[in-house]
């Protein structure tokens, strides 16, 4: 039977799409530009042929997977493709829609592109918070800098042994009076978005909780099944299953380590091996969450209290897991700082075998849902 797949190629914009072909026989051609809207993309799968017979692919990108979904509605294979592992030639100068168009699809045809996870809407719906949140998070940190800089150019500063930014450092910077209006008006100011920072967050997290209530029940026992690894607590386990969907969708834990961007580097070549810092590549917001969890492996291990209250009710086996992540990641921790390695670079490689405990403990809990879930039916 002769094969009539069609593969389109589009280059998505926030208001238009630029459309090429690619048939069967090595044709590869521009179709035009099209609105970003989707009565047009009905028009257009109408007007190329049957919807089975059609594949398409973009870019990922701030259009986020609105196009995908519509595509999916009206039948048509769609994959959305990662933009940087994209083939491009040294030689190429000259960067068109028109152009973009026609590489994914002649590439798509070819096999040579990359597609990204697509979340379904409970993942994206989560995703879409914790990132509010992380915003939050930022601007909290750009408001407190602000006021601390502008109590520092006048030469005041806290009493000592006061924890910044703790309650009673807050009370002690609102207790502050100037004499010149303009330097009240100023401070006032300040205090008022470091306090609108605060509630942004306590408002976004109590978002989250409600998120995580609501959620299928093999997303919240992986979310609670994390949290068990010292170092991840809520909001990190929330923004590792938000960023990464299931974790069984990765064959091996290198894969994930690759996907996060926390590999070295290297380039090869017969007997010389080269290798260099983190590709960082990958997903940018795991990248943080893990590296920053991975600090707390430079302490010995140990079953602290709120450790403990978090792996009550947990599976033996993932308890085990834990358990020897402790172990593992404390001692490659301090090998590496006695063989004179700094600390942020320790704390690098710890944070890539992190991943492979977190991938064994997602991929357990998975594996159990979907047993159960074969025994139920």
């Amino acid at each position: 039977m002769k094969n009539s797949t069609r593969w389109l190629g589009l280059d998505v914009h926030a208001e238009t799409i630029a459309v090429a072909v690619a048939e069967r026989d090595g044709a590869v051609r521009s179709l035009g530009t099209i609105p970003n809207r989707f009565e047009s993309i009905r028009k257009l799968v109408k007007k190329v042929g049957p919807p089975g017979e059609l594949k398409a692919c973009y870019e990922a990108g701030p259009t986020g997977y609105v196009v995908y979904w519509q595509l999916t509605q009206l039948s048509v294979a769609c994959e959305v493709v990662a933009p940087t592992l994209v083939p491009s030639k040294p030689g190429e100068r000259v960067k068109t829609d028109r152009l973009d168009a026609e590489k994914l699809a002649r590439c798509y045809r070819s096999g040579d592109l990359t597609a990204v996870w697509v979340p379904d809407d409970a993942h994206e719906a989560l995703r879409d918070l914790v990132r509010a949140r992380e915003a939050a998070k930022k601007d909290q940190l750009r408001a407190r800098h602000r006021l601390s800089k502008f109590l520092l150019r006048r030469g005041i500063r806290a009493p000592e042994k006061m924890r910044p930014w703790s309650e009673r450092h807050l009370k002690w910077v609102k207790g502050l009076r100037f004499e010149q209006s303009a330097h009240e008006a100023t401070r006032i100011d300040y205090i008022g978005e470091v306090d609108h920072a605060l509630d942004r967050i306590v408002r976004l997290e109590k978002a989250i909780d409600e998120a995580v209530e609501k959620a299928p029940d093999k997303m919240r026992a992986v979310i609670a099944a994390l949290q068990g690894l010292r170092g991840i607590g809520k909001m990190t386990a929330v923004t590792v299953v938000s960023e990464l969907g299931e974790l069984s969708r990765f064959e091996h834990p290198t894969q994930l380590m690759g996907y996060s961007g926390v590999v070295s580097r290297e380039h090869s070549s017969g007997s010389k091996i080269q290798r260099g810092a983190i590709t960082k590549t990958g997903n940018a917001h795991l990248r943080r969450v893990i590296v920053e969890s991975s600090w707390a492996y430079q302490h010995r291990p140990s079953l602290y209290r709120e450790l403990r209250r978090r792996q009550e009710g947990l599976d033996e086996e993932v308890k085990a897991i834990a358990w020897k992540a402790q172990h593992r990641l404390n001692s490659r921790y301090r090998k590496l700082v006695a063989r004179g390695k700094s600390s942020a670079l320790a704390v690098t490689a710890v944070a890539r075998e992190l991943l492979g405990f977190i991938w064994a403990i997602g991929t357990h809990v998975e594996r159990k849902y979907r047993v159960e879930a074969r025994k139920a039916a």
